[in-house]
């Protein structure tokens, strides 16, 4: 990996960690309003106990740090391994600052909000901050529901423990914060402006690639494909959009070929290739 790169990751966790600290300590924490994972554990245990919410974040982790080591590789756990320390020692020196408000809700909100990106910056540069989903592989292997499945089964049961420890209007605002943190993980993870592949089968493929060029600055990929009912062969046309060029892209085929066929997938990334946008005629 070369250096400028790995200072680029090393970074950019050292920014989403902050960020996850900043939302527990001055919007969740102060508010009994927990996240989900090890992170919530935490939480509670660090109520109960007074001790520090750092600590527990640290101590917590750690077996997963050996877990991740054997399942998913020697760089994943790095990563971690700093992420979680730069969270556990920014918890700490955050802990002293006065909460920005005593509004539980507002907290949910926005505590989720900055916990969601800080966290989704961690994963989209190849750490984690959380256990929780490593020990969901392992589980996995040895119990017939998925990865997903087995998270949100154990983060409700956290938070659903919340009730019991600081009351069950705080754990609905936990489970507000939750939500939100759960989407701007995504929304960070996959960035604001979404890609999309397209496949469309048409006879006049290559008015239809003219115009994509010429029109939208896109190049397309042919595909040959043949008919499951009719036998002929036919040329597939693929091709890779942003979301605010669906609706144009849908108009252009549109007007050549009413009776085009499209479908359009979300994708999370695009890599190489020549992805980048010409200029337009």
């Amino acid at each position: 990996m070369e250096s400028s790169h790995l200072l680029k990751r090393l970074i950019m966790i050292l920014l989403g960690a902050s960020l996850v600290a900043v939302g527990l300590e001055i919007f969740l924490a102060p508010n009994q309003v927990i996240d989900g994972g090890i992170t919530g554990i935490s939480m509670i245990f660090s109520h109960l106990s007074g001790v520090k919410l750092g600590i527990f974040l640290f101590l917590l982790n750690l077996p997963f740090l050996f877990l991740g080591y054997k399942q998913i590789g020697k760089t994943f756990a790095i990563f971690t391994l700093f992420g979680i320390v730069v969270l556990s020692v920014a918890t700490s020196l955050l802990h002293p600052v006065e909460p920005l408000t005593d509004d539980p809700l507002l907290a949910a909100v926005f505590g989720g909000v900055i916990l969601g990106i800080g966290v989704g910056m961690v994963i989209r540069y190849g750490g984690s901050l959380d256990g929780t989903e490593i020990l969901a592989i392992l589980f996995n292997k040895k119990l017939p529901f998925s990865v997903g499945e087995t998270v949100m089964v154990m983060n409700l049961f956290i938070l659903g423990s919340a009730g019991f420890v600081f009351g069950w209007e705080h754990a609905m605002y936990s489970l507000i914060a939750y939500f939100i943190a759960f989407k701007m993980i995504d929304l960070t993870i996959e960035g604001l402006e979404s890609t999309k592949s397209v496949w469309i089968i048409s006879d006049q493929h290559r008015e239809i690639r003219n115009a994509l060029f010429h029109r939208l600055g896109r190049g397309v990929t042919y595909l040959h494909a043949e008919g499951g009912y009719s036998g002929d062969e036919k040329k597939v046309i693929f091709c890779i959009v942003t979301r605010l060029e669906e609706a144009k892209l849908k108009s252009i085929v549109e007007e050549i070929d009413e009776d085009a066929f499209l479908a359009f997938a979300d994708i999370y990334d695009v890599k190489g290739g020549h992805f980048k946008k010409q200029d337009i005629h």
